[in-house]
């Protein structure tokens, strides 16, 4: 008995400690204040000019792509708002049906770049996501394509100052922007956008000297700092990449223990950026060319400052000449449908790869598109997900009935398995050999109750997946209270399901469990009823606890996979009882029948009085109607003889009588035999 309480305690302070401890952590040991940044020393920056580059690799240079002072430089105390960094230099207007924001002149930067169709929260007045952010704001983040310094050429950097030939750059209007340098040698970008997410940036050099030209072409990405992480496990956040085929991924702690910060990569094709949860932004160079690609993390601040670029191979130019490259960046929402549709245009390699759909990609994958062609004929994600659990129930019916059936067996041999028990007492050796030959002797497998459940673990995972990486289900409404189907249930219960106006505390939020997970747990517990219980009274108090535990665990699971858990428990109950009703299983073990007869004994003792009147007058008509048929047969019985005497059964006795055991007329028969035997 201590034991079994020993046990019990352990898991539940193992659970404590495994899902609690980031509250209790937090709650007693409260995470240090971030240190003050470091004011920027204006006079130790270079001021931006309008000029350019010259040479192989500068202290303003990363791998040979340019930075600008902006990037260098650490931000100040007070830093400027995103507005007022806006306002600091000239910038051509960006306006499409998902993306509005602007192109910074001054280093030619995509830095201004917000997402029309997603919001900070569910609130309708909340603010749009500000997906790109402009130099000299608290965290830039920022893309940018150019050229790679060379000796004798003069080329733009992060400060030059372009020229446009446009003022808004659309889906139907490209811009392009110019800059010549003292040399004559002109560069010009031409920026184009789609509807959607996607930037093309066509580099053009024409060399005007007369002397050829060797330039080299880049794109990259800078980052800021880090930005708010989720912290799972099962999701990734930081530099990622496709490299010939391969995906790397690298968190932003893993930058810092690299040599140098750096890491990097030889491609044809593919592509690399920065993801967050639900957004991303990659550099795309052109799949059928071979390019140098680096992932870096410099410690110009306390959080570092993150760098992806690619750069292509030297291109030679004549004097008179021009030459291009064409390169391409995605800024947006990681719409699966939408990369792979990019991936299969464009050719991208794995392109979709940027949602990190796991180890369970070849699962998870498939039940996001299910999810999604039902949603487009439900037109709600909670529906569509109740509709996949009954297809997937469908599909996996046979084995689940077999599963099924099987335990519904073991519940019939329960009666045996008790007295088993009660038998052979602590001999647990004896009692286990008996139980297998038992098993063995009623062909029942003790495992196959498992079956379903190792079915619905990977499905689970799966959808677990789809529900917290897929930004489809960002912000996706059920009924009633779920408003987001990707995050938590709302209605808490220290807060008395919405009730009660109060914020729970940190260390009391594993306790502050929805109204769907007390329903999921519920179902668990009515799920276990119709099974066997184990053998081991310490297994069966672990199971009988089972419900509570999964109860608090899923608490903080998204709504979506809690209520697709209680819907696929409520149907196993379902069918499971279904089963158990055809094959007479009772809820409890042993028949139906042996169910109603204890039932029966049960009964208060005038209950059993009456029966047994009702039994004896039934059995007193019995007589009566045989005596009757008797007479009219006396002829037959003569000429019969001793056959007859040999077919007549047992005469009803006063003790069946008086039990209510008196057999009907209809069970030795239909002719009144046994009536006649006793009349003559």
């Amino acid at each position: 008995m201590n034991d079994s309480k020993n046990l019990i305690l352990a898991i539940g302070l193992s659970a404590l400690i495994l899902f609690g401890w980031p509250y209790i952590q937090e709650a007693l040991f409260p995470s240090p204040p971030a240190p003050p940044q470091v004011a920027q020393n204006t006079q130790g920056v270079q001021q931006p000019t309008a000029g350019g580059q010259t040479g192989a690799v500068t202290p303003g240079v990363d791998d040979g792509v340019p930075t600008g002072a902006a990037d260098m430089a650490a931000p100040v105390l007070d830093s400027v708002t995103r507005e007022q960094a806006l306002e600091q230099a000239p910038r051509i207007a960006i306006e499409t049906p998902r993306l509005t924001g602007s192109i910074n002149l001054r280093g030619a930067r995509v830095d201004d770049l917000t997402l029309k169709g997603y919001r900070q929260t569910i609130d309708e007045d909340s603010a749009l996501i500000d997906l790109l952010e402009p130099s000299g704001s608290p965290k830039p983040y920022l893309v940018q394509f150019g050229w790679v310094p060379a000796e004798g050429l003069e080329v733009p950097n992060g400060d030059t100052l372009w020229t446009a030939d446009g003022e808004t750059l659309t889906p139907d209007t490209p811009v392009t922007l110019s800059w010549t340098n003292d040399a004559g040698v002109t560069f010009e970008q031409v920026f184009s956008i789609d509807r959607n997410y996607m930037v093309t940036v066509t580099q053009r050099l024409t060399n005007g000297t007369d002397t050829a030209l060797a330039p080299q072409t880049f794109g990259r990405i800078f980052r800021s700092g880090v930005p708010k992480l989720e912290n799972f496990y099962i999701l990734h956040e930081g530099l990622i990449g496709v490299f010939d085929g391969v995906l790397e991924e690298r968190d932003y702690d893993e930058m810092a223990d690299k040599a140098n910060g750096t890491e990097r990569f030889t491609t044809t094709g593919g592509w690399m950026g920065i993801t967050d949860k639900y957004w991303l932004v990659a550099l795309v160079p052109d799949q059928a060319n071979a390019v140098q690609a680096t992932f870096r993390r410099t410690p110009r601040t306390a959080e570092g400052q993150y760098h992806v670029n690619f750069v292509n191979d030297p291109q030679s130019v004549a004097p008179g000449t021009s030459a291009e490259t064409t390169g391409r960046f995605f800024a947006g929402a990681k719409e699966t449908t939408l990369l792979d549709k990019y991936g299969e245009d464009l050719g991208i390699t794995n392109f979709d790869l940027a949602v990190d759909f796991g180890w369970f990609y070849f699962l998870t994958k498939p039940i996001f598109y299910a999810i999604h062609w039902l949603h487009g004929i439900l037109g709600n994600f909670g529906l569509a997900i109740l509709a996949l659990t009954v297809a997937i129930k469908l599909a996996f019916f046979p084995l689940a009935n077999k599963s099924y059936k099987s335990m519904s067996k073991m519940k019939l041999l329960q009666p045996k398995i008790v007295e088993m028990r009660e038998r052979l007492g602590d001999d647990k050796q004896k009692l286990q050999q008996e139980m297998m030959e038992l098993y063995k002797k009623e062909k029942v497998n003790p495992l196959s109750g498992c079956l379903p459940i190792l079915v619905q673990i990977p499905v689970f995972f799966a959808l677990y997946k789809v529900l917290f990486v897929t930004i489809e289900m960002r912000h996706a409404p059920f009924y009633g209270w779920i408003e987001d189907l990707s995050a938590p249930d709302p209605l808490g219960l220290l807060t008395g399901f919405g009730l009660i106006d109060w914020q729970v505390p940190a260390w009391l939020i594993l306790f502050n469990i929805g109204l769907w997970p007390i329903i999921m747990g519920f179902t668990m517990w009515f799920q276990q009823k119709l099974n066997p219980p184990p053998a081991d009274p310490i297994q069966q108090r672990i199971f009988g606890l089972m419900p509570i535990f999964f109860t608090f665990i899923l608490g903080g699971f998204p709504a979506g996979l809690v209520i697709y858990w209680a819907w696929n428990n409520s149907l196993s109950i379902l069918q499971q009882y279904v089963i158990m009703r055809r094959m007479g299983v009772a809820i409890g073990g042993g028949r139906i029948e042996d169910s109603d007869k204890k039932s029966e004994e049960s009964k208060p003792a005038e209950t059993k009085a009456d029966g047994k009147k009702d039994a004896a007058k039934k059995a007193s008509g019995k007589k009566a109607e045989g005596k009757k048929a008797g007479g009219k047969k006396a002829a037959g019985k003569k000429a019969k003889g001793k056959k007859a005497e040999a077919e007549a059964p047992e005469p009803v006795t006063s003790e069946e009588v008086d039990t209510g055991d008196a057999v009907s007329g209809d069970s030795t028969g239909g002719d009144g035999k046994a009536d006649e035997t006793k009349s003559s």
